[in-house]
């Protein structure tokens, strides 16, 4: 059986979806435990209106955040398989019926294509609420689609990663796409087209070690956790306390690491800067 089922074509526009920004009427912000309404922090586009705290939040938000307004889905056709028959605490299968049924997402990212500021943008959003972010043949099957279709096109992509790594019910094949992605990305490199890299709260693991890191610019949310592997993980292996804010994006920003951080309030314009920038 192979790594992915193609089971409908076509281009697709969201119409349902489920966000991983609260729901409700009320928030309490996980920084400063400040209570806002719902209403308040998804106009301040979900930052906390007390202390600028970046909730997380999902592909189709930042999609509405990004994009002019219209948007197109592609590649919605892909679904993840369980070919290894993999079992841990419950099968595989039941995991990704489950994340599907929970997020009404076909996977952990999301491809679309529309127009920032009149500029045409290919972004791929990661998704952490479906099976946390983690990267599985089909992430990088769908990420591969989208570095074809900028190709095609010869329109810029910006990979949007949120991800706790690679997807271990899918073993050596999820990190196969470690490899498939960064190859992929050559090409685009090649043909001279940009290649944006955003980092978001948290991206981790095989993703922060492959597509994540190989931007064009590579920039980030304040505060987001990025790195290979966790904190708790590195003090336990080298037996040593961590520097204070070890492995958040203004530590790394500070390291070179990162081109810059970005406010998501301001996000679209710098988006919209960049892709002029490149003459696009």
């Amino acid at each position: 059986m192979g790594w992915f089922k193609r089971l409908k074509d076509g281009i697709q526009t969201a119409t349902k979806y489920k966000k991983e920004a609260p729901d409700g009427l009320w928030y309490k912000c996980k920084s400063c435990s400040e209570t806002s309404t719902v209403k308040e922090l998804k106009e301040n586009f979900f930052k906390c209106p007390k202390c600028d705290y970046h909730v997380r939040i999902g592909s189709h938000d930042y999609f509405d955040i990004i994009f002019d307004g219209k948007y197109n889905e592609l590649f919605e056709d892909l679904y993840s398989v369980d070919f290894l028959e993999f079992t841990d605490l419950k099968p595989y299968t039941e995991r990704l019926k489950s994340a599907r049924k929970k997020t009404d997402l076909t996977d952990a990212i999301t491809v679309a294509v529309g127009k920032v500021k009149k500029r045409a943008l290919v972004i791929a959003a990661m998704d952490f609420s479906f099976i946390g972010g983690s990267m599985g043949s089909v992430v990088g099957e769908k990420i591969g689609n989208a570095i074809d279709y900028s190709l095609e096109h010869k329109i810029p992509l910006m990979v949007i990663s949120k991800s706790g790594g690679a997807r271990m019910m899918e073993s050596a094949f999820s990190l196969m796409q470690m490899a498939k992605t960064s190859a992929k990305l050559t090409r685009l490199a090649k043909a001279g087209i940009p290649y944006f890299s955003f980092l978001t709260d948290p991206t981790t693991g095989g993703v922060t070690a492959s597509f994540a890191m190989l931007g064009d610019i590579n920039f980030a949310e304040p505060k987001a956790l990025i790195g290979f592997a966790g904190p708790r993980v590195i003090k336990e292996t080298i037996k040593k306390d961590l520097p204070e804010g070890f492995q958040t994006s203004e530590f790394l920003l500070e390291h070179g690491f990162l081109d810059f951080i970005v406010d998501r309030s301001e996000l679209r314009d710098r988006i919209a800067d960049m892709i002029h920038l490149f003459g696009y």
